[in-house]
């Protein structure tokens, strides 16, 4: 290695902290110093290296192309560097598993099984972020996502642990008991659609169902989609695991169905050996997974 050419830590740790925070005063607090020493040391960064990295001609400062190319190659080293230090000294172990999700799978598939992983693993402490973002999964942040798709996903280890097909579902106090509307006329109900860019979203945006003539449209979080379907307030379009029971009672009728979708939920996790509390996640959510269609393992 050519160590010699390689700048000052410290300059370099405070410009990863700055591209990640976004500005001196995040990155100095991530450092515990002041944004004053922040500023210093990425001035003296980009005279070790003859290359301006911050685009200083607005109001706040920018990173440049360099910038950007330096960035990331800064975020994945040092984020492998502490994660080999919390390995090697345990800590890795000690921080709670960090698991990305959307609100929907949250709320309808993975928090009803959950009490059966906390049964099991008593000691592994979960924060389950839901989220309609794709979430970037790294050593000191995610863990692990639950991605809806077909994938793969560049970079990133998957698996399948649910298919399903979508299906568009409603309240027989909104559509009735009677024949079933063809797939073009579901645009004149009233639908439901979780905030973000989902599943839900993205099949609705494929179909073309929410045109110009559309009955109206109500925007909720992803654990209420459903309880909107059931009390009637609009048509929702979810996977057919999840409103497997509400079907069954009659709360909620099938309007239309995906005979063919090879899309699922993907277990996603970074390439490499996975830290035993993620094992053990990533274990029983397979374990649910081959359980029956759309219930917890012993319901």
């Amino acid at each position: 290695m050519r160590w010699r050419n390689l700048p000052p830590m410290s300059a370099l740790r405070a410009f990863a902290a700055f591209a990640q925070g976004g500005n001196v005063v995040a990155a100095g607090e991530a450092l515990g110093v002041s944004h004053a020493a922040i500023s210093q040391q990425l001035r003296a960064l980009e005279g070790h290296l003859g290359v301006a990295l911050l685009d200083r001609s607005g109001r706040q400062l920018r990173l440049t192309e360099a910038g950007e190319t330096l960035a990331r190659a800064l975020s994945q080293s040092f984020a492998d560097m502490i994660e080999a230090c919390e390995e090697i000294t345990g800590a890795r172990d000690d921080r709670p598993l960090h698991i990305s999700t959307t609100p929907t799978f949250a709320a309808s598939w993975l928090m009803p099984r959950l009490p059966d992983f906390r049964t099991r693993h008593p000691g592994v402490d979960l924060s389950i972020d839901p989220s309609a973002n794709l979430v970037s999964l790294s050593a000191e942040g995610v863990d692990m996502a639950i991605r809806y798709g077909q994938g793969p996903w560049p970079g990133l280890e998957n698996e399948m642990l649910l298919r399903s097909p979508m299906v568009v579902v409603a309240a027989p106090a909104l559509v009735g008991e009677g024949a079933l509307p063809p797939l073009e006329a579901l645009g004149r109900y009233p639908w439901l659609e979780e905030y973000g860019t989902t599943e839900s979203t993205n099949w609705l945006r494929e179909k073309g169902v929410l045109g110009p003539s559309r009955g109206g449209l109500m925007q909720v979080p992803g654990n209420l989609l459903l309880d909107g379907a059931r009390d009637g307030q609009g048509l929702a379009v979810t996977v057919k695991a999840f409103v497997e029971r509400d079907i069954a009672a009659g709360r909620l009728r099938v309007l239309h169905r995906e005979e063919r979708d090879e899309k699922g939920y993907h277990i996603v996790t970074r390439p490499g050996v996975l830290r035993p509390a993620l094992k053990a996640f990533v274990v029983w959510l397979r374990r649910q997974g081959r359980g029956a269609e759309g219930h917890p393992e012993g319901s």
